[in-house]
């Protein structure tokens, strides 16, 4: 292993310094990084151009002027090789101030697109082919097909219009969702759930009846207490949704049957829902470190549960015990982000409009935790949407694909002779061998995301690195690039080493040697 991790660090600061190299030059060769000065009509212009040159060296040829970089640069990776300094942009400003509030706004637009993307894509995936050749398997596919042919600046610009546009719109009015609506949106769960189920003529039925009832009872219970204008869980509404997270996690990772990890879940659910009255007043004075040391302490009651109560199989059951409690916490912490809703709404810089169309934050807001964490979901809302769309269909045929050359191997059937169950099986010996080219497209997918989505940000404003490549480029502005150049390369570099460490543990044929 030691041999492994000496030799792709080895290899991976050669490909660095020469990929660096090639960038610097290309980026440094593509135009004239004084041309708005050689245009200015200013009195000191000449004073300005020498000025720009001394700071950014560029009286010096491009290739040397490239191992001045490095020298720099060397000192943020190394330790002991010198002061981390990147270098000024045109504008004077250093790079290493710059680069940190670009990364911030990156990490906040793609964090979540990308988690639920992979999370969906491989769950709708996962179904699609377990359903194969079903109404369910068609429209999925077709849906995929359809979002990965639309261009992003296309979504990006329905989203406004439909759903930030239509819902601010719906929230200024006293008008309710109208019955036809309601009517449409009941048909069309039923029909996805009983295609997704399936099983006999009766069973489709019972299960389209049962989830189109759900959803127009749900709809009109909107209607009756204004949830859109006022959405809160309330007690009843998270105790259901808490049952519901026991009973399918047990469900999928050890079975109803297994009654110590049903009381082990069951238990941590239980204490969420305790903690939903208890914590209210520290909710009102906490911070985002205090949420964070409250998931630890979830996590940490749900593993200690799991492992004391779940003998014989102590390390499944602490897993099932941690993942309740954390989304049981979750839902806690959601509920509370809920209440403050109508106070974030009805405050004058929001004016009743919520759902922001541009940039990253409201200007001039301020308020508590929970208040500027809405502030930011409704600006990030539709950015994300736009970017879990497209991916989603990307990682929905990866999955599909997948598993379906996965379930027709040997030793799935040899699985199912020995009599082990559907659910065994799937998760255990299909899902897991599925997920590693899966593995792969993540660790492709983390240096591109974390790139920026350049039109994304550009339709909505939002100065993340994409935005700051594109500009840089434009100006002829070598430090920034390469600034950019930098965080990109590291970071694939760092994911495809782990992804070569997770195959190892995906796939025990593979082994990783010096």
């Amino acid at each position: 292993m030691v041999g492994f991790i000496l030799r792709r660090i080895a290899v991976s600061i050669l490909v660095l310094l020469a990929a660096s190299f090639i960038m610097y030059v290309l980026a440094a060769n593509s135009g004239d990084p004084l041309q708005d000065l050689r245009d200015s009509s200013a009195a000191n212009r000449d004073q300005l151009i020498a000025a720009r040159v001394a700071a950014l060296d560029l009286n010096v040829p491009v290739p040397l002027r490239y191992f001045l970089w490095l020298g720099g640069a060397a000192g943020c990776l190394i330790p002991f090789a010198g002061t981390c300094n990147l270098g000024l942009t045109i504008s004077n400003a250093a790079v290493l101030d710059i680069l940190p509030t670009a990364i911030g706004s990156t990490l906040q637009l793609v964090t979540a697109s990308f988690v639920l993307a992979i999370v969906l894509g491989i769950v709708v995936g996962v179904v699609s082919a377990l359903r194969q050749y079903s109404g369910f398997d068609f429209g999925i596919t077709l849906l995929s097909f359809f979002l990965f042919s639309l261009p992003s600046f296309l979504v990006a610009v329905l989203l406004k219009e439909f759903l930030a546009l239509g819902f601010n719109n719906f929230l200024e009015s006293t008008t309710a969702i109208p019955v036809w609506l309601i009517v449409v949106l009941g048909v069309v769960m039923a029909v996805v759930w009983q295609a997704m189920i399936g099983g006999d003529a009766r069973r489709r039925l019972i299960v389209a009846g049962s989830a189109g009832l759900a959803t127009v009872a749900l709809l009109v219970y909107f209607n009756l207490t204004d949830w859109f204008r006022n959405p809160g869980l309330g007690p009843v509404g998270l105790l259901l949704l808490i049952a519901g997270i026991v009973v399918i996690t047990t469900a999928l990772i050890a079975g109803l049957q297994n009654r110590r990890a049903l009381v082990v879940a069951a238990l941590n659910g239980a204490i969420a829902y305790v903690c939903y009255f208890a914590l209210q007043g520290l909710f009102d004075i906490s911070t985002f470190a205090t949420i964070i040391i409250l998931g630890v302490v979830a996590v940490a009651v749900g593993l200690v549960s799991g492992y004391v109560l779940g003998a014989p199989d102590r390390g499944m059951v602490a897993r099932i015990g941690a993942l309740v409690a954390f989304l049981s916490g979750a839902l806690v912490v959601l509920d509370r982000y809920m209440q403050s809703w109508p106070q974030y709404v009805n405050n004058p810089r929001i004016n009743g409009r919520p759902i922001a169309t541009v940039g990253a934050a409201t200007p001039g807001f301020s308020g508590d935790m929970w208040i500027t964490g809405i502030d930011t979901f409704t600006h990030l809302l539709l950015p994300t949407i736009s970017l879990l769309l497209i991916s989603f269909a990307g990682y929905t045929r990866y999955a599909r694909a997948g598993m379906l050359e996965v379930m027709n191997q040997d030793y799935i059937r040899t699985a199912r002779a020995k009599g082990l169950p559907e659910r065994t099986v799937i998760l255990r010996h299909g899902l897991r061998n599925m997920l590693i080219p899966i593995v792969t497209l993540v660790a492709t997918d983390v240096g591109a995301l974390l790139g920026g989505a350049v039109i994304t940000e550009r339709v909505f404003a939002i100065s993340g690195m994409g935005a700051l490549f594109v500009t840089s480029i434009q100006r002829v502005d070598v430090n920034p690039v390469m600034g950019y150049f930098l965080v990109i390369a590291i970071t694939a570099i760092v994911f495809n080493f782990l992804a070569d460490l997770a195959y190892a543990t995906l796939d025990p044929r593979v082994r990783v040697v010096a």
